[in-house]
């Protein structure tokens, strides 16, 4: 028995906009309790508590590695018990997160203030990875399989304008109130996302009905997609670390309109062409970004003065903008709609093995070749990327189950 290709495979589905805002809404506001925390932290630490840079980089990046470690779980709970209620955890967890940032700040002592807050990063990721697996397994449910690249597209919009808008929020909030009003606001913003989530119709438990898929089966399905996109993320993790510095190192200015310019690349695609993946395949537009992205990788590396700079960065941005709904369509479309959570939670988390590795394998080749060899790297990781997207393109999907 076939599957369908232009209906969907859930029971019951809505329109894009009705079902997919109030979820953009929900990453968007419990996105900003992660982004605002990120250029804070690094000023309370060795600032207000004295430690060093180390421990700044130990504080800040422990999320990443507690999100990964999570996202197994996250899938699963979403699976078995619906991704209304994954939301409905998550949002609250992240709230506790905040609040352990706010106890750190009332503890005199700075090693045991240091180890309240890092208890409350490694809250936040279990937290980010049941919200965010939660809103786009209900995303897909909400408007239908065959609109799953526009769902991944829509809320990775919300995820980047959060993270985006967080950082200049975060250094007013922390230069105004200190850390503690950092701390609050961590509080306070996923329970706007919780008001809202309370107010939507939750959808069924898929994998209560049985025949879960393992993780490792799981993996197997969509390993090439998730390698693919952890691949292609690289030049992106490349940029935001090391953009600055390569402006620093060769005296330009601009940087920040560089990296102005990649937002812009990025989120305008995905307000104009987000439909693409789902209209004429994810092979084909993925394919397409990531080589844009290799053009935008190798000006980079041969670039002499900031405007070229500049170009290579517009254009990663438009390249790396349609990768992840891409590989996401490819990905979801080979594992039954009952292990969906668990799908996207592995899928996700290829993102974070990406910007967990990116920075200490690049740093150690910058040592050794200087800043233009990082962009280097980011053009090898898109030909691998694309290497793996060819030779996956022949290869059918498996049967969506309903």
């Amino acid at each position: 028995m076939t599957t369908t290709t232009n209906k969907s495979t859930d029971a019951s589905t809505e329109t894009t906009s009705e079902g997919l805002l109030p979820l953009v809404a929900i990453v968007f506001t419990s996105f900003l309790c992660i982004g605002i925390p990120l250029p804070a932290l690094p000023l309370h630490v060795n600032g207000v508590l004295g430690f060093s840079a180390l421990t700044v980089g130990w504080v800040v990046g422990i999320q990443s590695f507690s999100t990964i470690f999570s996202r197994k779980f996250s899938g699963s709970y979403c699976d078995r018990h619906g991704p209304k209620r994954a939301v409905s955890i998550g949002l609250p967890m992240a709230s506790v997160a905040g609040l352990l940032y706010l106890a750190s700040t009332m503890i005199a002592d700075a090693g045991t203030s240091l180890v309240v807050l890092f208890i409350g990063r490694l809250l936040m990721g279990p937290a980010e990875s049941l919200f965010l697996t939660g809103t786009m397994t209900w995303g897909i449910g909400r408007v239908g399989m065959q609109r799953t690249g526009k769902v991944m597209a829509w809320q990775g919009i919300a995820m980047f304008a959060a993270l985006g808008l967080g950082a200049p929020v975060g250094i007013a909030i922390q230069q105004r109130f200190g850390f503690t009003g950092v701390a609050l606001t961590t509080m306070l913003l996923p329970m706007v996302g919780l008001a809202i989530a309370a107010m939507l119709r939750g959808l069924p438990a898929l994998g209560s009905k049985g025949g879960g898929v393992a993780m490792s089966e799981v993996l197997r399905l969509i390993w090439r997609f998730g390698l693919a996109l952890a691949l292609s993320a690289m030049p992106f993790a490349i940029i935001t670390s090391f953009l600055v510095l390569l402006y620093a190192t060769n005296n330009w200015s601009g940087a920040g309109i560089a990296i102005l310019g990649f937002s812009a690349g990025y989120v305008g695609v995905r307000l104009f062409f987000a439909h693409l993946p789902d209209r004429i395949g994810g092979a084909k537009v993925g394919a397409v970004s990531v080589a844009i992205e290799l053009v935008g990788q190798l000006l980079l590396w041969q670039s002499h003065d900031p405007i070229m700079a500049g170009l290579g960065t517009l254009l990663t941005g438009i390249g790396f903008s349609l990768v992840f709904p891409s590989m996401g369509v490819q990905a979801m479309a080979r594992v039954p709609a009952h292990s969906r959570g668990l799908a996207v939670a592995t899928f996700m988390a290829f993102i974070d093995l990406a910007a967990g590795l990116t920075g200490p394998v690049v740093g150690v080749l910058i040592g050794f070749f200087g800043y233009g060899s990082a962009f280097l790297a980011g053009a090898v990781a898109c030909v691998l990327a694309l290497l793996l997207m060819v030779s996956g393109m022949s290869r059918a999907p498996a049967r969506q189950q309903a």
